[in-house]
Parts: structure tokens; C-alpha cells; sequence
């Protein structure tokens, strides 16, 4: 009986297949070594995002130019033409221009215009008075013609028109009283005066600036901030020419002064046309 048991215990085993274990993949670290993700000899596979401000083009505004010594100068060039001005300092030498000044403050009929902007009215910062056969018209003002040129300021317009080659029939005369007198912005461009006028600017008593700025391209919309600026102290018996495109292409004034400033004569001669032929643009 014990052999009948013993047999069957031994055939049960032998009947049945063998079943290989499955390899056992430990998950474990050996032991004293750090998790791959912890070590720092690990190669980053994900790079390290870092912001950075795009560059910016700095424009900077232009120190305005200044011209004091006696010449020709070329302002700029464009479609439009040659921008060109002629400093002649002691065009009077200053022992004529000293009575001229006193003759010219005493005699001529100077006056207040009053201007019209955006439908407000007020009183130009400073005195004015116009020769010439024609009318001139210029930021709503209309100047009525008067033939009746004092000699001093004929003989003078004979002077310029034989130095430059232009003759002129028309004079605008500007009386600045101190410092707070003064002409804003603006181009001698009105129709009456042609296309590229002449002008001659003759300058009397205390010294004041001058100054130009360049008209901006389409671009820049009408944006000042960035345009070509000259500086021009025009002094006693200071003649100034301007000529070609530099009506078309620039502005000027004659700015308020912050300290004190004595009384200062400017005669602008220039060409007048018959408004019928004065569109010329």
C-alpha cells in the first residue's frame, strides 16, 4: 500500500509540464546610488527658456545746427529743388546801420495787425508795415497796397537788388520790441509769391535767432520731433538770402527770448505777383 502511494505522488509530478518563471525586473536602485532623475551628470534633454527684450532702434531728436559765418549754404535737395541761403554779416557796416535803425523805428508807419486762428482772434506779437503796389496777403491778413516807399527804404532795396540780381516790389516790415515779440512758425509760400521766391531779409538793431526746421516727409505725419533745425543769429546790418526750394521744403521763426532784448527792425523784401498769376503751384 505505501508503494501504491508513493507511486501515485511521483507519477502526479512527472505528469505535469515544468512553467518557466518570468525574469523579474527590479525597479530598485542599487544600493548607494541616487535616482536617474536626481543625478546631475544626467544630460538635460529640455533647454532653459530665457526672455529677452527685442532691441529697440533709438531715435534720438537732433541738436539743432547753427550758422554764423558769412556764405553759401546748401540746406538740402529734393524733388522739389536746392534749399539754399546767404549769410552776409556787415552787409551795412554798423556806423550806417545805427542811423538807419533810428530813421527807420521813427518813420515808418508801423502797426498791430490782428490774426484769425480757428476762429479766435488775437493781436500779432509784434508791429508791422508793407510797401508795395500790390496786396499781400498772409494768415488771414491782407496788407493794402502802398506805393509811398520811404527813401531810405528804396535806396536800400536798390542796394540788395545789385548784389543779389533780383528785383523786388515789395517789402514787409517787421518791428520786434523786446524779447517777447516774436513770429511763430510758418513758410513765405503763399501764391501771390510764386513758385521758389526770393527773399531777402535785412536785419536792424539787437541781435535775435533765427531759426529753420525742415518740413518732414509724408512718413512722419506732419511729426516735427525729428527733423533738420539751424539756428541763425542775425545780427545789426545782417543780411540774409533765401532762395530756391527753401520755402517749399523748410520753416522759420523768430522765437520768444527769455532774457531782456532791445528793439529789432527786419525788412523782408520779396516779389509780388497779381493773384491771377500768382498760382503758380
Amino acid at each position: 500500500a505505501e508503494r501504491r502511494r508513493r507511486a501515485r505522488v511521483q507519477g502526479g509530478w512527472a505528469g505535469r509540464a515544468a512553467v518557466p518563471k518570468a525574469p523579474v525586473v527590479s525597479s530598485l536602485t542599487p544600493p548607494g546610488a541616487s535616482p536617474a532623475w536626481m543625478r546631475k551628470d544626467q544630460p538635460h534633454t529640455q533647454k532653459q527658456f530665457v526672455f529677452e527684450k527685442p532691441a529697440e532702434v533709438e531715435r534720438r531728436v537732433p541738436e539743432a545746427g547753427v550758422i554764423d559765418k558769412p556764405g553759401v549754404y546748401e540746406l538740402s535737395k529734393g524733388p522739389t529743388g536746392i534749399s539754399r541761403i546767404n549769410l552776409i554779416p556787415g552787409f551795412i557796416d554798423s556806423e550806417q546801420a545805427d542811423w538807419m535803425f533810428e530813421q527807420l523805428l521813427q518813420d515808418i508807419p508801423w502797426g498791430q495787425r490782428t490774426h484769425i486762428r480757428q476762429e479766435e482772434s488775437f493781436a500779432e506779437p509784434r508791429l508791422t508795415s508793407w510797401y508795395g503796389e500790390l496786396p499781400y496777403t498772409y494768415s488771414r491778413i491782407t496788407m493794402q497796397p502802398n506805393p509811398n516807399w520811404h527813401p531810405l527804404l528804396t535806396m536800400l532795396k536798390e542796394r540788395i537788388e545789385e548784389f543779389s540780381g533780383y528785383t523786388f516790389n515789395s517789402l514787409l516790415c517787421n518791428l520786434y520790441r523786446n524779447e517777447k515779440d516774436s513770429v511763430d512758425w510758418h513758410s513765405d509760400d503763399e501764391p501771390s509769391l510764386g513758385k521758389n521766391p526770393a527773399i531777402a531779409s535785412l536785419s536792424f538793431g539787437a541781435t535775435r535767432n533765427f531759426e529753420m526746421r525742415k518740413k518732414p516727409s509724408p512718413e512722419e505725419n506732419g511729426d516735427y520731433t525729428y527733423v533738420e533745425r539751424l539756428k541763425i543769429p542775425l545780427d545789426h546790418g545782417t543780411l540774409l538770402m533765401m532762395e530756391g526750394a527753401t520755402q517749399e521744403d523748410w520753416q522759420h521763426r523768430v522765437p520768444k527770448e527769455y532774457h531782456s532784448r532791445d528793439a529789432r527792425i527786419n525788412l523782408t523784401f520779396r516779389i509780388i505777383y497779381p493773384e491771377s498769376d500768382g498760382d503758380w503751384k
